[in-house]
């Protein structure tokens, strides 16, 4: 059920809003003025029903929750519990009162995202663009891909089966099942023997004990389903152990996690970091501007394939086709996508192009490298580095706040430099004024009164 809207109590002599409390010069103060937030109650109000249930939090509220989550850097816990300690927070998402408190439950977090789906994400990268005004509307555009690593841990066949036979344990307790052994003790022992196996002594009792616990799982798993008979309610999550059981190590579509089955293994060829587990994300990003026009989430497509649908997302979010798009080797294959040109370096044919074009493309060229610390950021800063997000929609989600978060973040520091600019030129004003009067008060001091007519 959709919230009250909250009456506006304006000033009197008694009352004092956070508005005049706190500074205006502040971003989050500024930026909470620049957000078109009806845009969001528009769009989300008809997601809750009208009059059933208890009435929901303003979904002004959750918006501004998310944006600060990603825009610090911290986890749903940590800004609902910062949100009662700060009131730039609290002004931002739509508080008029100082409230020392909580503002909601870190699961409403939760639950507004699976509320509001992709749709909605992409609605607030939207609204990011659009804050950053002209410098968004740029025709030349750099493209590139990276991997969002899932937050599962470093997969071996003996996690996943230990997992099995866990969850197996689990589900038998659950339906109230006995199962013929627990092998408790067994598979205790064959943890000490699975231990220290890079050494040459123990590589033979390692490998044997991790055959042995890929048995006793197989044992379990096919234990469960005759005791299991007819009742299909975990038939996904067995049919799920015996993936993992039965495949191999050259097989496709692996299984790398059993709470993230979705998890592809993807080789970006770093010298630090040889796989990572996750997926594929594309980042369209404005050549000079460097605003965030794009960013779609994929499994482990081909660079090249990803192409056409990035190029429409950036389309649907400016409302304008770009010219060119420039991009790197690993989008080879493609030279013309929908109207937009893609380049790609390679060497140059000088009969073709003029030495004018040649300086042209390869300062562009080199231009593109600044996505990679803009990627960099997003990770670092914005929560793209480990996403904690459940399933394909939670990738998008997490992938196009941390955008958002990130166009935003360029906004405040524009701000910032600008406020800053402004006290320097001050401040060199006052020091050439001081300057000049201390030039005019030598000139008196020694005698030169005439001192405007000498041409000084």
């Amino acid at each position: 059920m959709l919230a009250k809207k909250p009456v506006d109590k304006g000033l009197n002599l008694f009352y004092s809003s956070l508005s005049v409390m706190l500074n205006q010069k502040h971003p989050l103060f500024i930026l909470s003025h620049q957000i078109n937030w009806p845009v969001f109650e528009e769009a989300f109000s008809g997601l809750y029903c009208l009059d059933n249930g208890r009435p929901a939090k303003p979904i002004r509220l959750m918006v501004g929750l998310l944006i600060l989550k990603h825009l610090r850097s911290v986890s749903d816990e940590s800004v609902v519990e910062q949100w009662g300690e700060n009131a730039y927070y609290q002004y931002f998402c739509g508080q008029q009162d100082f409230m020392p408190a909580a503002p909601c439950e870190a699961s409403d977090l939760v639950h507004f995202r699976k509320r509001i789906g992709e749709s909605g994400a992409e609605l607030i990268l939207k609204e990011s663009i659009r804050i950053n005004g002209k410098d968004s509307g740029e025709d030349q555009v750099s493209i590139d891909s990276t991997v969002q690593e899932k937050n599962i841990t470093y997969p071996t066949d003996a996690k996943l089966h230990r997992k099995i036979i866990s969850k197996c344990k689990a589900i038998s307790r659950k339906e109230g099942l006995i199962l013929r052994q627990s092998y408790t003790f067994v598979l205790k022992k064959l943890g000490m023997d699975q231990r220290f196996r890079h050494h040459p002594k123990n590589k033979g009792k390692a490998r044997k004990a991790d055959k042995k616990v890929k048995t006793i799982a197989g044992r379990l798993v096919r234990e469960l389903e005759r005791n299991l008979g007819e009742n299909k309610s975990h038939h996904a999550k067995i049919e799920l152990f015996n993936r993992v059981l039965t495949q191999k190590k050259g097989d496709k579509n692996k299984i790398y996690s059993l709470h993230e089955p979705e998890v592809h293994c993807i080789s970006k060829g770093k010298e630090h970091k040889k796989f990572e587990f996750g997926n594929k994300v594309s980042i369209i990003y404005t050549q000079n501007t460097g605003v965030i026009v794009g960013a779609a989430s994929f499994r482990n497509e081909y660079d090249g394939h990803t192409l056409e649908i990035a190029l429409n997302q950036h389309e649907k979010l400016t409302g304008k086709r770009a010219g060119t798009a420039i991009a790197d080797r690993g989008y080879r294959g493609k030279t013309m996508i929908g109207g937009t040109v893609i380049s790609i370096p390679k060497p140059f044919n000088d009969k073709k192009l003029s030495k004018y074009k040649q300086i042209k493309m390869r300062k562009a060229f080199r231009r593109r490298a600044a996505i990679e610390p803009c990627i960099g950021h997003l990770k670092a800063d914005h929560r793209l580095g480990r996403n904690f997000y459940k399933g394909i929609v939670g990738d998008s989600i997490n992938l196009m706040l941390a955008a958002a978060a990130y166009n935003f973040k360029r906004m405040i520091n524009k701000w910032k430099s600008s406020l800053l600019g402004f006290i320097l030129n001050c401040f060199r004003w006052l020091q050439w004024q001081y300057k000049m009067m201390g030039w005019m008060i030598y000139h008196l001091v020694s005698g030169n009164i005439n001192y405007k007519n000498t041409g000084n």
